[in-house]
């Protein structure tokens, strides 16, 4: 399904809760359309990682326990995006959590890539799931210790009830996907991610899919609102898909 197509697609910001499949689809939009997944995560450990400027003041505030604060993700989140290989679009990962950020997004956006060059402009896709969909997606994950491979008790589930298929090691349950955990992490998506949806749904950008249905058909779904969304915009190689 994820044959590569050459194609300025522009910045697809990718909505929705822990268990959404979030990264799942953005893997096969890189594929597709061959453009980056730019996650702040990564970022962050990168610059970290590296000693830059950003990444030791980061270290600094991250040693006190503290969250990086948002202008100090703006100049990490702008140096990637300046970057040449987001010329013709990127997957956002991780960003943006707040509408605060929505905001600044847009203002850099605007400021620095639709002013300089016509681009296809950001398509902002929700992925929709029910809570209860959510919790069974969350609390049935399993991971191989071994080789990492994984797995869910009730969607794809071992050959052989907690063991892994590849190298027979005992399943282990991470502990972000215990159920306490999780609920933590879905109520602060309530009070906080879920603003992000309002802002872009207030501005008539926001696209709402169905993402319970099988990962092909989610897929799918995405890729559709990608390709009607650019139709019309030149692609990068000069052809259409």
């Amino acid at each position: 399904m994820a044959n590569k197509t050459a194609r300025n697609i522009g910045p697809v910001i990718l909505l929705g809760p822990p268990g959404a499949g979030k990264g799942t689809q953005s893997k096969q939009i890189v594929e597709r359309y061959g453009v980056p997944q730019i996650s702040t995560g990564d970022l962050l450990r990168d610059h970290v990682g590296r000693g830059t400027e950003l990444g030791l003041e980061a270290r600094v505030i991250m040693a006190r326990g503290e969250l990086v604060p948002d202008e100090l993700m703006y100049g990490i989140v702008a140096t990637r995006l300046r970057e040449a290989d987001c010329q013709g679009g990127f997957v956002l990962d991780g960003f943006p959590r707040t509408a605060a950020q929505a905001g600044w997004l847009d203002a850099f956006l605007e400021k620095e890539i639709f002013e300089k060059s016509k681009k296809c402009p950001p398509v902002v896709i929700q992925m929709l799931v029910d809570y209860t969909q959510l919790l069974l997606r969350l609390t049935g994950r399993r991971s191989c210790p071994t080789c990492g491979r994984l797995y869910n008790i009730h969607s794809q589930s071992p050959l052989a009830d907690e063991l892994c298929d590849v190298d027979g090691s005992k399943l282990v349950i991470r502990d972000d996907d215990r159920e306490e955990v999780i609920s933590g992490r879905l109520a602060a998506y309530e009070t906080q991610t879920r603003r992000v949806a309002d802002y872009y749904r207030a501005q008539k950008r926001l696209v709402a899919i169905n993402a319970e249905r099988l990962m092909e058909e989610v897929t799918a779904q995405i890729f559709g609102v990608i390709d009607r969304h650019c139709l019309g915009w030149t692609p990068v190689a000069g052809r259409r898909s």
